[in-house]
């Protein structure tokens, strides 16, 4: 084997170890539920040690969520795209569609669902997450809505206190929001489209 296609192997041989992890971990939380579930059962069933568990994953809702900082920064990055002059809602709108999932997510993310109603811990660390993409996505929205007041500030000023918190009211919103649709779609079995559901969230909150 050369060198040069070392690292490619061993990254494939990574991502089949996480995929392997996380779905014996899935079905274990649904067969036991997500807090009975411990990592000893987990490295247990995927005959792995504890040591190389955590190479792969912190904790037991990590598996669950995934990678919660590389998704934000991706977030972010989806609303930094959006030209200045795009308003908050529009532009949020359109960062969050990049989350948008395919047919494979879309059962993975039915599955989170539909655990989050069952731990308390989880749900905590989807509060936690929300806490992350607000930090990322205020500062975006602060400017957009300073400049939506000031064009002609081109932007360079920077947000007062009173624009920070209505940027931080704008950006929880859509994140309740995104939650709603989430919500609802799981409780209805993943029947109906997100981006429908999440558009007639927004309408209500801002009608």
């Amino acid at each position: 084997m050369s060198d040069a296609a070392a690292p490619g192997l061993w990254a494939r041989k990574r991502s089949d170890a996480r995929v392997e992890i996380t779905d014996t971990a899935l079905r274990l939380f649904a067969e036991r539920g997500f807090d009975a579930t411990t990592i000893d059962h987990i490295v247990a069933e995927v005959g792995i040690s504890r040591r190389s568990f955590f190479r792969y994953f912190g904790t037991k809702e990590d598996i669950v969520f995934g990678d919660l900082a590389a998704v934000g920064l991706a977030l972010a990055d989806a609303l930094e795209a959006q030209p200045l002059s795009v308003l908050p809602w529009d532009a949020l709108r359109a960062a969050f569609l990049t989350l948008r999932p395919d047919q494979k997510s879309a059962a993975r993310d039915l599955e989170v669902q539909l655990l989050l109603r069952t731990s308390a811990s989880l749900r905590a660390r989807h509060m936690e997450k929300h806490q992350q993409w607000l930090v990322l996505l205020v500062p975006n929205v602060a400017r957009r809505l300073l400049s939506a007041r000031s064009p002609e500030s081109n932007a360079t000023l920077a947000p007062d206190a009173a624009t920070h918190a209505a940027a931080h009211a704008l950006v929880s919103a859509m994140l309740a929001c995104l939650d709603s649709a989430f919500t609802i779609w799981a409780e209805r079995g993943g029947d109906g489209d997100l981006v429908e559901l999440y558009d007639a969230a927004v309408e209500a909150v801002r009608g």
